[in-house]
Parts: C-alpha cells; sequence; structure tokens
C-alpha cells in the first residue's frame, strides 16, 4: 500500500539571460533570481563584470538542508 502525496511543490522557472533564472515560488509573491557568484562563476567561465552575481541553486540547497 502506497501513502498518497501528502504535498507537491508547484515551482516555475524562467530563464532571463546566460546563467541567470527567474523562480517563482509558492509562498514569495515576488520571484528569486538565481545566478552565479564568484567561484561559481568562474568554474562556468562566466565574466564577473558580465552578470549580476546571484546566489545560486546550490546555495539555497545547502541552506534548506543546514536548516
Amino acid at each position: 500500500m502506497t501513502d498518497p502525496v501528502v504535498y507537491r511543490s508547484e515551482v516555475k522557472i524562467e530563464r532571463v539571460r546566460g546563467p541567470l533564472r527567474r523562480a517563482f515560488l509558492p509562498v514569495k509573491p515576488e520571484p528569486v533570481l538565481f545566478g552565479v557568484h564568484s567561484a561559481v562563476a568562474e568554474h562556468y567561465g562566466v565574466a564577473p563584470d558580465g552578470h549580476e552575481p546571484h546566489d545560486t541553486t546550490l546555495d539555497y540547497l545547502v541552506a534548506a538542508a543546514a536548516g
């Protein structure tokens, strides 16, 4: 017997340009921006002056797991 699904997250992601993405999350009325910064930008070959730095999805994942 399988337990019923209790919660399914409804998230929408839009690619803006380059590494910049806009995430629409269930509770926040405004979107969250994801991108790259520092060593992550360097790893992916993103020029430091090419994009405004934003938190990565990895940053959010680590913050969620650490809580």
